[in-house]
């Protein structure tokens, strides 16, 4: 976690960087881009950001993208289990304990493009090949005002490494329990021409999800598999005049841990822009899109799980395109410094959801086939003045309006006479309006004060209003009728850096969140045996503080730590009456990190890491506890010859058991895991 590290400037694909820009850059010339939408100084930004750097990224023990980013207590998934062994309709994110759900509340960028599944609101966290991770910034609190639609909870964004000139890197692992890995980069530069190409692959026989105590003959070894590829290219044409263009293909294949469970998922994507400067400013246009089959098996398992049928087969094809301009004033003078930023988004979504049904007794009236989908457009205007109103003191200002639109849903089911009901549904509309204010203030040059205000939205996606889904033997079903949820809230925080070396952060926010999207349990089941179904759920009230302090006390030696405490709780639930007071489902209480690393590459970098996580319910009536659990972690590599490094790390050190989920059945956390690897890394 970055109080003080070093960490870049904005990079989007194939951007030339000098190499003497890599190195380490003191404080005050850190540079973040997520708070504000553009280039800041990180000490400077009004809001409290967060930064992985590349060289934590590489020394982190862990090995996908969301493990790396529980090391934030901040963050977590929907479910706490490791996307290897879980769907990504279980890996829906949030932050500071908004809502946790299957769909994210926090959006993810990927170098400032959105990478959030347009059907699904979920994150494919294995698609970024990690070798071309070169920053993480996460910027926990609303941001619908600068963001719109996903930024409910907060931003993450993804950079990619920069060119810095011909490089050649090659990543290999292998492990325990078996799993092979292997990843590669390739960059250079032709001229005003760059170009990067990446890929990944990766396979693991996983291990058994569930819990020892409730297996039977069914269960299984959990395996999966995936590969991923991108390639970028850009033409700088001098003065500021830049044209990109990026393409990414990633797949995936999971399997539940019984022979008939497993989801898998093809998906394409594309983007490219321009960067046109000028006498009042920068424009840039950005246009994206993405292109993808998402499949799923569930199963019937007998309660002695002696047997398993197949229960329903799912096909969610889904495509979405989207366009952003955006502008970004030079400084202008007038009491103070200014810096305006407006843009216009447009976002176009489509998908369906294609399911066969398999009922245990097939009747004329058992619905056997459902096909359920439809369209949504998004447009959103934003503006923001970044005030500097002296070196000391400055105020951000962002409004934004949104508008959506749902269109061309429809239900098309077929029953067991073979007879076809199509049900339309209505068309509807809707907009939100995403104020906010922040404001930063260097008491002096060692001790900083910030506090903001805002609101933020996140609307409904085609997934929610119209897919179930099914987790465990518990089935959930969707709700035509859901509406955006809506948040306000604040934070207020200090930051004092007393020596060098020695950054300590802390701060309070507090929450509501109106109308969340819930999966509710029912008084009784639907027709179609669902026990739960997706409902706007009144209120729930979201409040605490986290605290992260980084010391670099030697010239090898750094230590990090950090711990979120979070008391989410139902304050209104018309119709549920018995839901008030209870605790948000899949929200622990606490949640810390404590990091140790020695980094003197010649001689041996090592890194250990405890990451602990507290008590939390699997459901909405707190009725399935799940415990807390501590997991020790460690990593180390040591440099064997010019570009040439050899690794070994150890997630889960004591093997601790530990619960991530009680729907229907009781799953289980990742065990002792052990992998070994060599990277070469050859300046072509």
């Amino acid at each position: 976690m970055v109080l003080g590290s070093s960490a870049l400037g904005a990079a989007p694909p194939g951007e030339i960087v000098d190499p003497a820009s890599q190195e380490p850059s003191p404080p005050s010339l850190e540079t973040v881009v997520t708070a504000t939408r553009t280039p800041r100084p990180l000490r400077d930004v009004p809001t409290s950001v967060t930064v992985l750097p590349r060289n934590e990224i590489a020394q982190s023990p862990t090995q996908t993208l969301d493990e790396l980013l529980r090391t934030l207590p901040s963050f977590a998934t929907f479910r706490r289990t490791s996307s290897l062994v879980s769907d990504p309709t279980a890996q829906g994110v949030n932050l500071r304990g908004i809502g946790p759900s299957g769909v994210s509340r926090s959006l993810v960028l990927l170098d400032g493009v959105p990478g959030n599944d347009a059907f699904g609101g979920w994150f494919y966290w294995r698609q970024i090949p990690r070798i071309g991770i070169d920053r993480i910034e996460v910027v926990p609190g609303g941001g619908s005002a600068i963001y719109g639609n996903y930024a409910l909870g907060g931003v993450i964004q993804v950079f990619s490494r920069p060119v810095i000139g011909p490089e050649l890197e090659i990543d290999g692992a292998a492990g325990y329990p078996r799993q092979l890995a292997l990843a590669a980069r390739a960059a250079d530069r032709f001229g005003m021409v760059s170009g990067i190409l990446e890929a990944e692959g990766f396979s693991t026989s996983g291990y058994p999800v569930v819990a020892p105590r409730e297996r039977g003959p069914v269960d299984q070894d959990a395996p999966s598999d995936h590969a991923t590829a991108t390639g970028s290219f850009a033409f700088d044409l001098g003065q500021g005049l830049r044209i990109w263009a990026k393409g990414g293909y990633f797949w995936e294949q999971q399997n539940g841990g019984t022979p008939l469970s497993s989801a898998s998922v093809h998906s394409g994507s594309y983007s490219g822009g321009v960067t046109l400067p000028g006498a009042i400013g920068n424009f840039d246009y950005t246009f994206f899109g993405h292109v993808q089959d998402f499949r799923q098996n569930r199963s019937r398992i007998n309660p002695t799980r002696s047997s398993e049928v197949p229960a329903a087969r799912q096909d969610v094809p889904s495509d979405d395109q989207g366009l952003t301009i955006q502008w970004s004033s030079r400084a202008l003078s007038w009491g103070g410094t200014h810096q305006l930023t407006s843009s216009v988004e447009l976002r176009r979504i489509h998908g369906i959801s294609q399911e066969d049904l398999f009922p245990a007794l097939v009747s004329a009236s058992s619905i056997v086939r459902r096909e359920t989908g439809g369209d949504q457009l998004f447009l959103g205007v934003s503006g923001q003045d970044s005030y500097q109103i002296s070196s000391a003191l400055e105020v951000v200002g962002a409004l934004r309006l949104d508008g959506w639109r749902n269109f061309h849903a429809s239900k098309v089911t077929q029953d067991g006479s073979q007879t076809r009901t199509t049900m339309p549904f209505a068309d509807r509309a809707d907009r939100q309006l995403s104020p906010k204010l922040a404001a930063r203030y260097r008491v002096v040059e060692w001790f900083t004060v910030r506090a903001g205000g805002y609101t933020a939205f996140r609307a409904p996606t085609l997934n929610e209003l119209y897919r179930p889904f099914q987790v465990g033997n518990i089935l959930t079903a969707a709700n035509d009728q859901l509406t955006a949820e809506t948040l306000g809230g604040g934070e207020a925080g200090l930051e004092l850096n007393p020596r060098a070396g020695l950054s300590i952060r802390g701060t309070g926010f507090w929450n509501v969140l109106h109308q969340p999207i819930t999966n509710v349990t029912l008084a009784a089941p639907l027709a179609d045996g669902s026990q739960r179904q997706r409902k706007n759920l009144g209120r729930a009230q979201i409040r605490g503080f986290e605290v992260d302090a980084g010391w670099h006390f030697s010239h090898a030696w750094t230590a990090g730590l950090a711990y979120t405490f979070v008391d989410s709780r139902v304050t209104d639930a018309p119709g549920v009456p018995q839901l008030v007071g209870n605790r948000l489902a899949q929200d622990p209480v606490h949640r810390g990190n404590l990091r140790l690393t020695f980094d003197l590459p010649t001689l041996l970098v090592a890194t250990v890491q405890v990451r602990f996580v507290g008590p939390q319910f699997e459901d909405d009536l707190n009725q399935l506890p799940m415990p807390g659990f501590l997991l020790i972690d460690l990593a180390a590599s040591r440099r064997i010859g010019s570009g040439v490094e050899v690794y070994a790390a150890i997630e889960n050190l004591l093997n601790r058991r530990y619960l991530v989920g009680r729907a229907g059945i009781d799953t289980i956390g990742q065990p002792f895991t052990a992998r070994v690897g060599l990277r070469l890394h050859l300046g072509i």
